[in-house]
This record gives structure tokens, sequence and C-alpha cells, in this order.
């Protein structure tokens, strides 16, 4: 059975918007013959950008699944999006993935979200090809691509293909492993592929790129260094062996080129997919801790035969079928219609359907194994993250960290039928997208909904209108504020009352404190369990985190604080964990309101590429936005710029960028940190929700 988990291929295509990550995708399913025509993406006709939303954008806002097969291998692969706003649907891709595919402008090289996916491959250990794309572009620079993913994504990288002429002279590429030139027939859209000797002009640069491969190759193994350096010749079996190592291991970025709109390197590149980035059976077993003791480690084979363990990485709605949960099963087996465990959850879930997914349509399939990336209908209590397994021996794997959620906008239903609709409805695309949440605000009573950006909230609202059928009016964006304290103080809360016919007694002492919490609340405990029982020193911590996200100042949630339980008295007749909730959320809130309160907001990580004529308006536009210029730089007759601005300052600024670059410059940007406001803008905002301080 290894020998079937040898020829699958579990990957992931990532990128900046606009570098071509679709396109290539589309290419792919063309040559692979899963798609009869090519779609593409400015014609709203790309089949991995199925959403009307998309369609309409050209740009990709959900990750979307599929399979195809390249001579004897099964390659899935994911579509992710490369717009900041959606990054939480790259990150749950990258989590499940055994290898990816970077994908970069050959005329901008690394850009700003290239970095930010590239920190997540990263973080999950992911081994990566790289494939600059638009090499036919004006301004194309294969050297410049190479040498930016170096040194600003700090890799040990180098081609292992050169390209053929450049910008509207690109013919195809030259192949540094088996010294061979190919280029792609146009008639047939490029499906025709012609092997042949280097061009006569290339030779010595194909030669000294090769040596430099090799050169590169020989620092990662020893075998091979010993062969070159005492003037063997190498084979291509031997290099390409080595290429594969180093590249699963880690150590080394293998370079590709082409132009995937004009249907040029393609099929080089799933060449190299097959033989450079690695199957389920390379990536080994997989660690995990019992869910019984998460002290204890557990681990998984890759093999069919061993106990059933997948992990849930995303969920969605489909029209058809319902809930759809996406799982990349790791061990083991299952079948329509088994029960499967849920260890996290303690549930039991039940199969009724299992699909292979091809962006929004499907194939149903009986059973799934080890190595597939399927979708699985049925699923009632699974959500983002969670490990699904057998309930004997259960193992749970790392759960996902999901990003800050720092913009919101108010939104209302139009009529009593759309309200009853809309919370069920904002429930089912919480449970869809981690990175979203709702809540009323205390303050106001609007209904608030929190998204990644202004893109991102903007794509919700569509869907509740279009898709879901909600009506909603929805406000304008406003900002996420948080706040903290900057000062220590304490308080005392006794709770003994009759209710329910029974006197109930809690009591909490506490103490509150700024700290450096990155964005929590930490709660320690004075109080020991010999001096009162667990069960109320855990309520009483519940009811202090249950009350900071309502705030002190303004309804906005308490962060970067630390309590302190200093007493806890105890009745051991009257004493009830409600009692002690109660207590210890008006000793909390006693404490925190004797102490300094600060109004935070958040500061977005800006990065904006202009041209050099335009930089003196951009960067006075930044100043006059609270912004602080962390540093700049030229790139091709271009001005690199990175700021800290205020993400108040920051609503509709893709308009005042435009007006200021007549439309040249752009801009990516995320969230870095919360910052204290100054106080009279602290003011202001408050007053602006009627508070008067």
């Amino acid at each position: 059975m290894s020998k079937y988990l040898e020829h699958i291929r579990n990957i992931g295509i990532m990128a900046h918007i606009d570098a071509g990550k679709t396109t290539t995708t589309e290419r792919i399913l063309y040559y692979t013959g899963k798609n009869y025509k090519i779609g593409e993406v400015h014609d709203g006709a790309a089949t991995m950008d199925w959403m009307v939303q998309e369609q309409e954008r050209g740009i990709t806002i959900t990750s979307a699944a599929t399979t195809c097969k390249w001579k004897n291998e099964i390659i899935n692969i994911i579509d992710t999006p490369g717009h900041v706003d959606f990054t939480i649907e790259v990150e749950r891709a990258l989590r499940v993935l055994d290898g990816a595919v970077g994908v970069f402008d050959a005329v901008h090289g690394v850009e700003p979200q290239s970095e930010t996916v590239w920190a997540q491959a990263d973080r999950y250990k992911v081994p990566r090809l790289a494939f600059c794309n638009k090499m036919d572009r004006v301004g194309a620079d294969f050297n410049n691509c190479v040498e930016e993913i170096r040194t600003k994504l700090n890799k040990v990288a180098a081609p292992i293909q050169l390209p053929i002429g450049s910008e509207d002279t690109f013919e195809g590429v030259v192949d540094l492993v088996e010294m061979k030139a190919r280029t792609f027939k146009s008639e047939d859209l490029g499906a025709s592929v012609v092997t042949e000797d280097i061009p006569a002009n290339m030779m010595d640069d194909a030669e000294l790129a090769r040596e430099q491969l090799i050169e590169t190759l020989a620092d990662y193994s020893d075998e091979l260094a010993e062969k070159y350096l005492g003037g063997e010749e190498l084979t291509v079996e031997e290099i390409k062996a080595t290429i594969r190592k180093a590249t699963i291991n880690d150590f080394f970025i293998p370079v590709l080129c082409g132009s995937a709109f004009k249907n040029k390197g393609v099929q080089p590149l799933l060449d190299a997919i097959c033989d450079y980035l690695p199957n389920p059976l390379d990536r080994g077993e997989i660690i995990g801790v019992s869910a019984k003791d998460n002290e204890t480690e557990m681990s998984r084979k890759p093999d069919p035969s061993d106990l059933f363990s997948a992990l849930a990485f995303k969920i969605t709605t489909d029209p058809f079928v319902g809930l759809l949960t996406y799982v990349r099963i790791y061990s083991g087996e299952i079948k329509v219609g088994q029960n499967i465990h849920n260890p996290l959850k303690k549930k039991k879930e039940r199969i009724n359907k299992i699909l292979q997914m091809h962006a929004d349509k499907r194939t149903e399939l009986e059973t799934a194994k080890a190595g597939d990336i399927v979708a699985l209908s049925g699923m009632k209590f699974t959500t983002t993250g969670e490990t699904l397994c057998t309930d004997h021996k259960p193992i749970i794997y790392d759960l996902m960290d999901f990003p800050e959620s720092v913009i919101s906008v108010a939104i209302e239903p139009k009529t009593a039928a759309d309200e009853k609709k809309l919370l069920a409805t904002l429930e089912q695309l919480q449970i869809e997208d981690p990175s979203f949440s709702y809540r009323n605000n205390p303050e106001t009573g609007q209904l608030l909904i929190y998204g990644m950006g202004e893109l991102h909230l903007e794509i919700i609202a569509d869907r509740l209108k279009r898709e879901f059928k909600v009506g909603v009016n929805v406000g304008k964006p406003q900002v996420s504020y948080r706040e903290s304290i900057s000062s220590t103080a304490q308080a005392e809360q006794l709770f003994h009352k009759e209710q329910a016919g029974k006197m109930q007694f809690g009591h909490a002492k506490v103490k509150v404190e700024s700290c450096d919490s990155d964005g929590t609340l930490v709660f320690e405990s004075e109080v020991t369990k010999k001096q009162l029982p667990e069960n109320f020193l855990t309520a009483i911590e519940k009811g202090i985190r249950d009350t900071a996200p309502g705030g002190a100042l303004a309804g906005y949630p308490l962060i970067n604080l630390k309590v302190t339980l200093l007493e806890a008295k105890f009745n051991e007749e009257e004493s009830t964990e409600v009692a002690y909730v109660i207590a210890a959320s008006q000793a909390f809130m006693d404490a925190v309101r004797k102490s300094n309160l600060e109004l935070l907001e958040p500061i977005m990580d800006l990065e904006i590429v202009t041209p050099s004529e335009y930089t003196g308006d951009v960067i006075s536009d930044i100043n006059q936005k609270r912004g602080h210029i962390n540093s700049m730089g030229s790139k091709q007759n271009k001005e690199l710029i990175h700021a800290e601005v205020p993400l108040a300052e920051l609503f509709g600024y893709s308009t005042d960028l435009r007006s200021k670059s007549q439309g040249r410059a752009s801009f990516s940007m995320e969230f870095l940190k919360y910052q204290i406001v100054e106080k009279n803008l602290a003011k202001s905002v408050l007053e602006s929700k009627g508070i008067y301080i």
C-alpha cells in the first residue's frame, strides 16, 4: 500500500496577489487533462475561482481544492488567496499540505504578501519550489527574482532552469539538470513541448548556472561534493536525487521560470512537483498528543493500515450537500456510513458522504485513505483545526493559530424575517471562517461583524445578501479598539445572597496590573487548592475571563493585563460556583475601574510600492495619517516604503493612494500591534460613542 502513497503529492499554490497563482493552476488542470479548456481569471471563467465574488473581482477569496494526474502521479492541489485579508485561508491550507509552489511575479520579485505566506510555510516546515511567473512581461528579471528569494526570504535558492529570452522574446526554458532546451508550441496552447539542444548563445550561461547549482547542492550532500571535487561526471539521477532530498529537508529552494498566461513552462513545473516535492511517506510519522493525557506524545504512520486519523482544515456550506468538512487523512482508512471520533469535543461523527472536490464540483467516493484530501458531509460538531480519529487510542494534532480581527461594521436586518435568518447565517459563516466573528455591542445595542479588513467584510456582506438571501443594511467600517490599564489596583467582593431558596456564598479579592501578554489576559492564583476547592478556583477564573471582553470604559475587550487572585474565603455549607463567578466578576471590574484605563488602537504594518516621482506625496500622506516610516528602499525604478499606521487612518486608503500616484502605486497591510491612543484622540473616540470622561 506504500506504493500508492509514493505517487501522491499534496501541494498548495501560494503567492502575493496578482502573481498568477490561479492562472498557473488553470494551466496545470488543462495540461493534466482535468479541464478540456483553459479558464481565464480576467474573463471570470477560472475553474478555481468559482465564487461569484471571485469572478467579479478577478481575485481568489477562498482556497479551492482539486485533484489531477500527471504521468503516474496523483496531485492534490489547493489554490490559496494572495490578498492579506484572506491569509487564514493560506494558514489552514499549509497546515495540512506536504509541499507548496511559491509563485512570483518576474517583474516585481518578492512582494510583501509573498513574505507573509513564506513565513507561514516556514512555521509548518513545508518544502517549496519557486516559480518565477510572467517572464513575458516588460521588466521581467529572473536573476533579480532569484536574488530576492535568497535575501528577502533568507533561503538557499538556485535556478534549475534559465529563461530563453525575456519579455516579448521569451519562448522557453533551459533545463539545467538535463541540459536541454524546452520550448512550447503556441498552436496547441503550449500542450506540445519541444525538447532540443541548448541555443549556442546560451551554452556558456547554462554551464555556469549548472556549476553554481551543483556547488549549492554540494553544501548539502557530502557524497555529491566528493564526486564533484574529484572531477567525476554527475548523472542526471544523482543531481535529481540530491535536489529532492535538499528540498524535502527544507535546505534548498529550486527556482523555475515561465509564463503561465502564455502557456510556457507549466509542464516542467509539473515534472518538478513530482520529482522534488515530498509524498506523504517522505513527510514521515505525524506527531500528536494523547487525547487522554496531553503530556503524552503519540504518532501515526502515513499508512492505510494504521489507526485512522485526520485533521479538519476547512468548513464550507454547499447548497446541495449542506455543511462540508475538508479533511486531510494522515493515517488509516474511512468508509461511507462509518462513525468516527472527535476527541476535543468528545463526540461521535457519522460520515454520510465522502467527496473528492474539484473547486465547487464533486465526485462521490466510497472510501478514502491515508494521503487523501477529501470533503466529508454529515459532520455536526467538528470545526476548523480539530482532529478526527478512532475512539481507540484517540490522538489530537496541534491546533491552528488564527489572526486578530481588527475591523468591524455594524449590520442590521431589513425585515423581521431577515432578523430570524441573520443570526443563524452569521453563526454558519463563523464556523466556515475562524477569522470572522460577530457580537452585540452592549453600549450601542448594535450587531457588529468583525473581520481582517475592508475587503473581507465587504465579501461577507455580499454573501449575506446574494448567497444566503438575507436583507441587511451595512454601516461604515469601524476600528476594533481595545482597552487596557497602566497602573495597579486591588478590589474585593463578597457575594452572599439567597437565590432560588438557597443561600449562595462567594468571595474574591483580586489585583490587576498591566503586562505585555500579546493581546491576552493572564490569570494567576495565590490561593491554593488546599485553601479553596479546584472547582471554585475554576469558577473565579471563568468569572474574570467572561467579563474581560465587555471592557470597562467603552465596551471594548480588555487585554494586556495580569489578574492575580489574592484571597478567596470559603463557606463549606453555602459556597457555590455561581456565587464565585459573580464575586470574581465584580471584584475584577472594581479593580479595573480603580486603575488607569487606556484606550488601545490597532496599528497596521503598511508596505507601499510607488514610482519614485510620487514618493514625496505618499510619505507626506502617511505623516498626516499619524504614520511612522520604518524603512525605504529602491526597487526597479520604484520606491518600497515600510510604515506603521493606525488602522483608523487607513479606511479608503486605496482611493487616497491612487490619487497620490495616478493609480500607479500599490500597497498591502496587516495587523501589527495595539498601541495606546493619545488622550485627545481617545477623548474624541469616546465622545463619538456618547461616553464623556
